[in-house]
């Protein structure tokens, strides 16, 4: 295929998401045009580590003949039902498999076509189980400073990344915000259980200023990836929990990076953090970034609140359980399985978290924190974790050339590099992959 022109192209006629209008029609992007395993190949042959496994979501790696098969054979079938009148065995089946992995009694999944639109259905449906209960006040939305959650209207209203929020309108007066639960910015001398129960305190604080009859849920992240992968207090979300139970607020538990292995389990709400919530959206990792889905995953005691009612839940898509995305979910599950992913994501974790802290040790870098195959490595010019923001993305921007030239994609969110590689990752990859990223840290120190 000739891409001679593909780039003028993509700047004259594709509108990115994140869009810098400062730079508008003027980007100079990596031309990727194929991937095998952890490896991504751009136009001019370059072969490449995909750092952070797509947006989050190549559990089981590029290149999958079994995944083709699989989605072509659905199409050849059937390549589309309408969700609105009729249903799918296929869809179904993949309905099923969910469930019976996801924690406590949450057994209703509402398919979606991503992450935002799952967390846009879960708020809804807040707000429809609370107008048939008789609770049509009680409809705040307590999410957190730099937490991420989507791009739809209510998934962004309930964002915290203050500077995604300068010029979009939100639906300001549904939302209420904690403060940053990073403890890389708590109180000098401060104990991390201080913070932790200064943290847990803010959420038991704000419900009852605006007052447990006003406030609806609380949505969190167990991680919050986009934010800079950041890894709240030990104990944190159990307690966070109780203080929702205690004031009838429910729990949205939002896993659209955390579910289907990327901390070594199916989810993480339960396994991995303690805690059952009402409601866990997720996306990405369900169908390893093969085909669009994402589904919000409701609980029986809030369903058996409206079951029986006169009344239509109002909300739905398109695609809403589409038999191929559901056939490669399907599939990808197959896959983690079989090859015991779960397994090797627990195995490989402490040697990418160790080679992750390694990088301390390098004056450019003011922090790293992760858990499981996530990470973040934050850099500074200056040594200030809160430096001046135009450097910030210069720095990230030449990071990231640097570790390109040596074969490694970054996603630098400023001044941040985050990493969620393939989960089929192995153990001399991730050795290569930090080597890269260390002498591209070191190279840019250099030039400064």
């Amino acid at each position: 295929m000739d891409n001679t022109n593909a780039k003028q192209w993509d700047n004259d006629h594709f509108l990115h998401p994140w869009e810098g209008m400062d730079t508008l029609g003027k980007n100079n992007r990596t031309l990727v045009e194929g991937a095998s395993g952890i490896h991504v190949v751009s136009d001019e042959g370059n072969k490449l580590i995909d750092g952070p496994g797509g947006m989050w979501c190549t559990q089981i790696g590029y290149g999958r003949e079994e995944m083709a098969e699989a989605m072509a054979d659905q199409a050849r079938q059937l390549a589309y039902f309408s969700p609105f009148s009729n249903t799918n065995s296929t869809a179904a089946r993949f309905a099923r498999e969910i469930v019976k992995r996801a924690p406590g009694d949450l057994n209703q999944v509402f398919f979606t076509t991503g992450g935002s639109t799952a967390v846009d259905t879960a708020l809804r449906f807040v707000q429809f189980r609370n107008n048939l209960l008789g609770l049509p006040e009680k409809k705040i939305i307590i999410s957190r400073q730099k937490a991420y959650h989507g791009s739809t209207y209510l998934a962004a209203s309930v964002s915290g990344k203050e500077r995604d929020r300068l010029w979009l309108d939100k639906a300001n007066e549904l939302t209420h915000f904690l403060p940053d639960v990073n403890p890389l910015y708590r109180a000098q001398n401060q104990s991390i259980q201080d913070f932790l129960n200064e943290k847990v305190a803010d959420l038991e604080n704000a419900i009852q200023t605006l007052g447990p009859d006003k406030v609806a849920a609380f949505i969190a992240e167990p991680i919050l990836a986009s934010g800079g992968v950041i890894v709240p207090p030990e104990g944190y979300h159990k307690r966070c929990l109780e203080v929702c139970r205690r004031n009838d607020v429910l729990y949205i538990s939002d896993e659209v990076v955390t579910a289907f292995g990327r901390l070594g389990h199916w989810f993480a709400s339960k396994e991995v953090f303690g805690i059952e919530p009402d409601i866990i959206t997720c996306a990405k990792g369900l169908t390893s970034g093969y085909s669009p889905m994402g589904a919000a995953i409701i609980s029986d005691r809030l369903i058996e609140d409206v079951a029986g009612q006169d009344a239509t839940f109002s909300n739905g898509y398109t695609y809403s359980g589409h038999p191929v995305s559901a056939a490669a979910g399907l599939k990808s599950m197959e896959i983690i399985e079989q090859e015991s992913l779960l397994e090797h994501v627990q195995l490989m974790t402490p040697i990418f978290q160790n080679r992750l802290r390694e990088l301390s040790e390098i004056s450019l870098v003011t922090d790293t924190r992760g858990m499981g195959l996530m990470g973040c490595v934050q850099c500074s010019e200056t040594g200030d974790a809160q430096d001046d923001l135009k450097r910030d993305y210069q720095l990230g921007a030449m990071i990231d050339a640097e570790c390109q030239k040596r074969g490694l994609i970054l996603r630098p969110i400023v001044n941040m590099c985050v990493f969620s590689p393939p989960l089929i990752i192995n153990e001399a990859e991730i050795h290569r992959m930090f080597d890269i990223l260390k002498a591209g840290l070191l190279a840019v120190l250099k030039a400064n």
